[in-house]
């Protein structure tokens, strides 16, 4: 199916045995997950990477010490890794195997690249300087691979980190969060009651649900494109199907990340975390990465994984015309756009442009209804009054998701250590809010906007309820982000 107004199509079929597709389309029924459950083993030309990143991990499956272990890693690397990249372009053609490639030399580099680090971070020391440069036998084939799959050469939240990096441990068993294991891990994750392993298949569980707002976005679109000025009723009847269906499924999104605080302990997280952060505005990188043979030698920085470079709540801003501040930390979230699967970053752009195009938001909150006041039926108002809610409450799971999110940032990490930086390379303090307050500064415009407290319009006691929680949150934030901020020496804007 079509995005109205565009020739951007969403999959209902996800076509799993198709290998000339990219592994990441976006699908109403998986979502943002790949269109197939990951590639598991590499084919016997890569035993080197395989042999290598099974001995990686600082606990191994066998419950042994890893490399990483014993900060051996990177000799390993350049004493039992051949250049491969011949061996990649026999499976150019091939790209859900491409994408397995990628998330394998990605381990590989962020390993090589961190291992430094990591040492110094189990003595209890500052992590120092990271490796500046990537031998070719790295570089070459992260490099190809990322130019086949539509990714960046470096470690990726959907094509390497998470999205890409589970299996089914009963293959019949379906995609219970019980039943799935990780592929790849840095430290104890193979454990799937591990930390880093709850940390990573919590957010496949949560990227599971995505399917339900990707159709339900698709579904109210729709419902404005074939709405006509004579049939307003029904056009607004289908959108606010479309708005229950993407509202179900934000709300299993949430009650799954609630999940991580029992299946990922904040005392963990740093120190699998020092594995996953990126080049770009990081001290362990001062002047960048050198990838050997690419780019005439000159350095590269890029962004760390992250949960932030994830496609659900993005799709929520764009869909629900979410304004973000004119500030240095917005660029930083634009920039984010750029570390997801090619497919889902024109997705992201073609929803926002339908909702403008459109005028979703105007038509949702009715914002002509005063205009026609005496033309409108009682069936019609109680429609208008079932949009205004269900548009806030879609809004509220946006702050309740990014509310959750400040949370984890706070107890995982300002509580766990001093580094300043996110592991893409945002400032610790100030970007969470950023965007959280964007929403919350949006939901008290709207309801005040609608007449939404009192009066004919009312829109009742569980929403004045939210309301009442997105005032206290405002204030708990402020006092929130100026303690760090003033505990850290860091400027809160």
């Amino acid at each position: 199916m079509l995005i109205p107004n565009s020739s951007f199509e969403v999959l209902q079929d996800t076509k799993p045995d198709n290998v000339s597709l990219p592994a990441f389309m976006v699908s109403a029924t998986r979502g943002f997950l790949p269109r197939m459950n990951p590639i598991v083993t590499l084919p016997p030309e890569f035993d080197a990477v395989e042999t290598l990143l099974q001995a990686m991990p600082v606990q191994t499956l066998s419950g042994e010490p890893g490399l990483l272990a014993t900060g051996q890693l990177g000799d390993a690397v350049l004493q039992e890794l051949p250049d491969l990249t011949e061996q990649v372009e026999k499976y150019c053609d091939d790209l859900p195997m491409m994408n397995a490639l990628y998330r394998d030399y990605s381990f590989l580099a962020s390993a090589f690249l961190l291992e430094p680090c990591h040492m110094r971070f189990i003595k209890g020391e500052p992590y120092g300087l990271g490796k500046a440069f990537l031998p070719a036998q790295l570089s070459r084939p992260i490099v190809r691979c990322a130019e086949l799959c539509g990714f960046k050469p470096f470690m990726e939240y959907a094509g390497s980190y998470a999205l890409f990096n589970y299996r089914l441990h009963d293959p019949d068993g379906g995609m219970d969060y019980f039943n799935l294991r990780l592929i790849r891990a840095f430290e104890h994750g193979l454990d799937p009651s591990s930390s880093e392993a709850g940390f990573v298949l919590v957010h496949v569980e949560m990227v599971k649900n995505s399917g339900g707002l990707v159709d339900g976005a698709m579904a109210s679109l729709s419902a404005l494109a074939d709405n006509t000025k004579n049939n307003t009723i029904a056009g607004r009847a289908s959108l606010n199907a479309g708005l229950q269906t993407i509202l179900a499924a934000a709300r299993r999104v949430n009650d799954v990340m609630e999940g991580m605080w029992t299946k990922s302990k904040p005392r963990s997280y740093t120190s699998f975390r020092t594995f996953i952060f990126g080049i770009t505005s990081q001290s362990m990188f001062p002047h960048g990465v050198v990838y050997e043979d690419i780019n005439d030698g000159q350095p590269l920085n890029f962004r760390g994984e992250s949960g932030a470079n994830d496609s659900m709540i993005p799709l929520l801003d764009n869909f629900l015309q979410i304004t973000m501040p004119d500030t240095p930390l917005t660029e930083i979230l634009r920039d984010f756009r750029e570390y997801r699967p090619s497919n889902h970053r024109q997705f992201l752009v073609e929803v926002k442009k339908a909702s403008l195009e459109l005028g979703l938001r105007d038509f949702a909150l009715a914002v002509d209804v005063d205009a026609r006041a005496g033309t409108v039926s009682e069936e019609e108002m109680q429609l208008v009054k079932e949009s205004r809610l269900l548009w806030l409450e879609l809004l509220n799971q946006v702050r309740d998701f990014r509310w959750r999110h400040w949370c984890f940032a706070r107890e995982y990490i300002l509580k766990q250590t001093s580094h300043p930086t996110a592991t893409g390379g945002s400032p610790i303090v100030t970007w969470l809010p950023n965007q959280l307050q964007a929403v919350m500064e949006e939901m008290t415009e709207i309801y005040e906007g609608v007449g939404g407290r009192a009066g004919p319009m009312d829109l009742g006691a569980g929403c004045r309820d939210i309301m009442d929680l997105v005032e206290r949150q405002r204030l708990t934030l402020r006092k929130e982000v100026d303690k760090y901020c003033q505990e850290r020496g860091v400027g809160s804007d």
